[in-house]
Parts: structure tokens; C-alpha cells; sequence
């Protein structure tokens, strides 16, 4: 009989303190897919040097509104870093969107960018180039390993939260303060 583990889809994951992978050191990602045949999720707090504005002229889109061309592209994860997604609300019916918990959605195509180029919904949303990846059982032994503590996700943190607030405000809704955190014990 196959093994079925806890789903932690539509979950935050808070990289503890010591996290010795520079890709998710001090990050939350929001996890998009958990199921036994792994894991997918997105950076939501590492924005890049990197502006809409630049990233619509790069894939040839017309330029978006200035108050939207100015916003960062987020690093979403190491994996296929140059493939773009859009995390965003209200979900919509563009193409290559997976639909997920409390009114998010997914995209990976490009009919979403141009919608928010032209002032249509999504108005929350946040793009990434990237994802975070894991195979099957991965993730559940990095949790066992404490490298990962784990919130259900709060889609206000991720659309109105300033994203250098996002790690410690994740923290927050695990009653967590960063500096109480003890990550190593032992004897002196």
C-alpha cells in the first residue's frame, strides 16, 4: 500500500536560521504542490535586481503602466530560473494557471503578464523566475531535519507585505520571533 503523507500545499516554508543553501537562506516559499511525488513552490521574499519593465522588454510585450514597470521580478528558486511564474489573486482563466487554495492561482504563461501590462486583473500579484523543487520524500526529510519550519500560507503576507518584512512576519504567524529562535543546543 503506498505511504500517503501529509500535504503541505498552500503552505509557507520558513528556511531556519542556519540554512547552509545560499538559495534559501533567510527565504519563505509558498508551496504550490505537495503530494508523494514531491514538491514545487516559489520564493516569495528575494526580489532581484531585475524590473517588470526590463522583463516585458526582454519577452517582447509592451510596455506595462509605470507604477507596474517599476516592481522587482522575484528570484522564485534555483530550479529552471529561466522559466517565469506568476503567483497571483483572483485566479482568472488565462493559460498555464493552476488553481490553488484561498483565491491563488498559479500562471506560467504569458497571457497573464499581458493582462497586468494592460491594467487588468490580477492587481495582487508577484512574478518569479524560478522555482523550488523537490523529489519525492525530499522535502519530508529536510522537515525532519529541521531545515524548514512550516505555517499555512497567509496571502495577505504576500501581496501586502513589504518583502523584506516577509521572513520575520512569517515567523509571526507561528507566534516566532527571529531572535528567539535557538538553532543549535548542546554542551558547552
Amino acid at each position: 500500500m503506498k505511504k500517503t503523507s501529509m500535504s503541505l500545499k498552500h503552505h509557507f516554508l520558513i528556511a531556519m536560521p542556519d540554512m547552509a543553501d545560499p538559495n534559501f537562506a533567510q527565504t519563505v516559499v509558498y508551496l504550490a504542490e505537495h503530494s508523494d511525488e514531491g514538491a514545487m513552490g516559489v520564493i516569495i521574499n528575494r526580489p532581484t535586481e531585475i524590473t517588470l519593465g526590463t522583463l516585458y522588454e526582454r519577452i517582447d510585450l509592451p510596455a506595462p503602466a509605470p507604477d507596474v514597470a517599476v516592481r522587482p521580478v522575484f528570484f522564485g528558486g534555483p530550479v529552471a530560473t529561466e522559466r517565469g511564474f506568476v503567483l497571483h489573486r483572483p485566479g482568472g482563466s488565462w493559460h498555464g494557471t493552476t488553481v490553488l487554495p484561498h483565491g491563488l492561482a498559479l500562471t506560467s504563461s504569458r497571457d497573464v503578464l499581458q493582462a497586468i501590462g494592460e491594467g487588468k486583473d490580477p492587481h495582487d500579484f508577484l512574478v518569479v523566475l524560478g522555482h523550488a523543487g523537490w523529489a519525492p520524500g525530499q522535502l519530508e526529510q529536510e522537515l525532519a531535519q529541521n531545515a524548514w519550519l512550516s505555517v499555512p500560507a497567509d496571502p495577505d503576507l504576500i501581496f501586502s507585505v513589504d518583502p523584506a518584512l516577509r521572513y520575520e512576519s512569517a515567523l509571526a504567524l507561528l507566534g516566532v520571533a527571529l531572535h528567539h529562535l535557538v538553532v543549535h543546543s548542546g554542551h558547552g
